[in-house]
């Protein structure tokens, strides 16, 4: 058997292998091949008309968007997430077929398509999508048939998925094509065996056989399905990549500041075409784009990195390095003293107390030991609760759905994903493991999500606006919905606490408790409606009123109606709404050494 063709770079790579109507799959094994898409535009820029599929569309595959030479893309999220998840302006008319057509799916029967397709079965059967809008315009990609065990029931059928070429960015591999990455990895090695001609992949140092004979552990992808390769240093800035030292590669961290540098200039006038210009079509190449990103910077990613650094002896690490892959301080015992003079708790951070306070009782109440978090103030809130938790000799695992199980949030690092929580988890896997196996199969999980908007049946949409502006999409909370209880975190506004959904991305029927900045919102078993449980007062000054006047005869019931039907389209009842505690010091104190810089304050 012939190796696969050794290119001197990813465009030289991108034009010895694609074509301009391929299906393109972008894995995602945490890392990206980031540096293959902008290949991709420098080389096709809007002469191409590539079907791109991949788990998350957000980051640098603007770069294809902006390029205009995507006709359609498949994924289970489209926008931003970082720093927080967000809609992308380059997407609001994505309903319309603008820029290009959207297949919107959830993240586990997204990889549920690809699993089939590399296991040579033309159908997976799937948990999720059912009951939802996720169903809507498959055509014959999804399959509803009679349940044989269970009569006058159906089972969801997704089709396989084979893309024509899986983009992968590794560790590294040898001139046989063999490729080395460690977890968490995202979606694995599916998308290389379901693709129909083969991988092509960068990887950051292309070894020795005998190199990498000494690590048949770390192989993940067999040099049988690598078509071609090349180095590619730093090959997924801005995303992360993880190396755990294979080979002496040095891995990185997300450059935080180059994201939010995306974010930024994608919703300012020019709509990213500046920032298109300035890092993929001037710097010419990815030597060129690594020239620009500057030695200084590489150096600081790198550093940050804890991985690859284990037992590297004292000479070989320098003083920034070492300061930079420093665990985390770990949080500090909250006291009351130690909060004196802090600001008063905002709305947003009122929201991520009272969830947290939702997710403790739920979990000492309810037998639950494991959580996993949806991106956004949703995961602030089950991190706050895991620590309480902790501290009160209760343990629960923290989960994060590309892969990570029992971790410990870094103080600091808000990132769901940030490979400095990696470092501390007690495994690292997959997709398929976490969403499947940790969430689908496991009836102790619990799902803590967010919403763009809910309505009183407990149905989430992160999707599509009532006049059709695109928002996210589902990622992994569709899957969640399906199979484990949940508690939903939401600020409270007309316009997000909805009598319908305009789209129904997840079900409702699990949802146990929906939070809000005011109060707690529950149903007990077999309730189709919310009721507000508790309420919160606005601020302490207003408590300190209602403990003044505690004895007004249904005070309490009054201004939480009223706070439901001015801050709600919901006609929850409030009969019986008991008063939560105000926010404590020991809370607000935990919850800002988590989230120094207040990105969700």
């Amino acid at each position: 058997m012939s190796g696969p063709e050794i290119a001197r770079d990813v465009d030289d790579l991108v034009r010895r292998f694609v074509r301009p109507d391929d299906h393109l799959h972008l894995a995602a094994t945490h890392s990206r091949p980031n540096a293959l898409g902008y290949a991709l535009c420098r080389v096709f820029g809007d002469r191409a008309r590539f079907t791109i599929s991949t788990t998350g569309y957000h980051s640098s595959a603007h770069a294809l968007t902006l390029a205009g030479g995507v006709a359609k893309v498949v994924a289970g999220f489209l926008g931003d997430t970082y720093p927080s998840p967000r809609p992308n302006p380059l997407y609001e008319r994505v309903a319309d077929g603008v820029p290009f057509a959207f297949e919107p799916w959830s993240l586990l029967s997204y990889n549920q398509r690809l699993i089939a397709g590399a296991t040579g079965a033309p159908y997976a059967v799937t948990g999720s999508l059912s009951g939802t809008d996720l169903l809507a315009d498959k055509g014959d990609e999804v399959l509803l048939v009679p349940d044989p065990d269970h009569p006058g029931e159906q089972l969801t059928l997704v089709r396989a998925m084979h893309p024509d070429l899986t983009l992968v960015h590794g560790v590294c591999a040898d001139e046989d094509g063999n490729i080395a990455m460690v977890p968490p990895l995202g979606e694995g090695a599916w998308a290389a065996y379901a693709a129909k001609r083969g991988v092509i992949a960068s990887v950051e140092r292309i070894v020795s056989t005998e190199e990498l004979r000494a690590i048949p552990d770390r192989v993940v992808i067999p040099g049988q399905r690598v078509l071609g390769l090349c180095e590619a240093p730093l090959g997924a800035h801005p995303q992360s990549l993880r190396t755990a030292g294979l080979a002496g590669v040095p891995g990185y961290l997300d450059d935080y500041a180059f994201l939010e540098e995306i974010v930024e200039r994608c919703r300012a006038e020019e709509r990213g075409a500046d920032w298109y210009r300035e890092w993929v079509v001037e710097t010419g190449s990815h030597c060129g784009y690594l020239a620009k990103l500057g030695a200084e910077r590489r150096h600081r990613l790198r550093a940050g990195e804890p991985s690859w650094q284990t037992g590297l002896p004292p000479a070989t690490t320098t003083t920034e390095s070492a300061t930079a892959t420093e665990p985390a301080t770990p949080v500090a015992p909250a006291t009351e003293e130690a909060a004196t003079g802090e600001p008063e708790a905002t709305r947003m951070e009122r929201l991520i107390v009272l969830g947290a306070r939702a997710v403790v009782e739920r979990v000492r109440t309810g037998g639950y030991d494991t959580l996993l978090a949806g991106i956004g103030s949703s995961h602030l809130a089950a991190w706050l609760a895991a620590e309480q938790l902790q501290r009160g000799g209760h343990q629960v695992k923290v989960m994060a759905e590309l892969g990570l199980y029992g971790f410990t949030p870094q103080q600091g690092d808000v990132f769901l994903f940030s490979l400095r929580h990696a470092g501390t988890a007690e495994q690292l896997s997959g997709i398929p493991e976490i969403l499947g196996g940790m969430v689908a199969a496991n009836p102790r999980a619990l799902g803590v999500l967010a919403a763009a908007e809910i309505d009183e049946s407990g149905t989430i949409n992160t999707s599509r606006t009532a006049d059709g502006r695109w928002l996210t999409g589902s990622g992994g909370a569709n899957d969640i919905a399906a199979s484990a209880d949940c508690v939903v975190i939401a600020t409270a506004s007309r316009w997000r606490y909805v009598p319908k959904v305009a789209y129904r991305t997840s079900r409702g029927d699990r949802v146990r408790e929906v939070v809000s900045q005011f109060g707690r919102f529950r149903r007990d078993e077999g309730e189709a409606g919310f009721r507000l449980a508790t309420w919160l007062e606005p601020s302490e000054a207003s408590a300190s009123a209602r403990d003044a006047d505690r004895d007004a005869p249904g005070e309490l019931e009054r201004e939480a109606a009223a706070a439901v039907a001015a801050s709600t389209g919901w006609s929850a009842p409030v009969a019986g709404v008991r008063a939560e505690k105000p926010v404590t010091a020991e809370e607000l104190q935990l919850l800002r050494s988590l989230d120094p810089e207040g990105r969700y304050r």
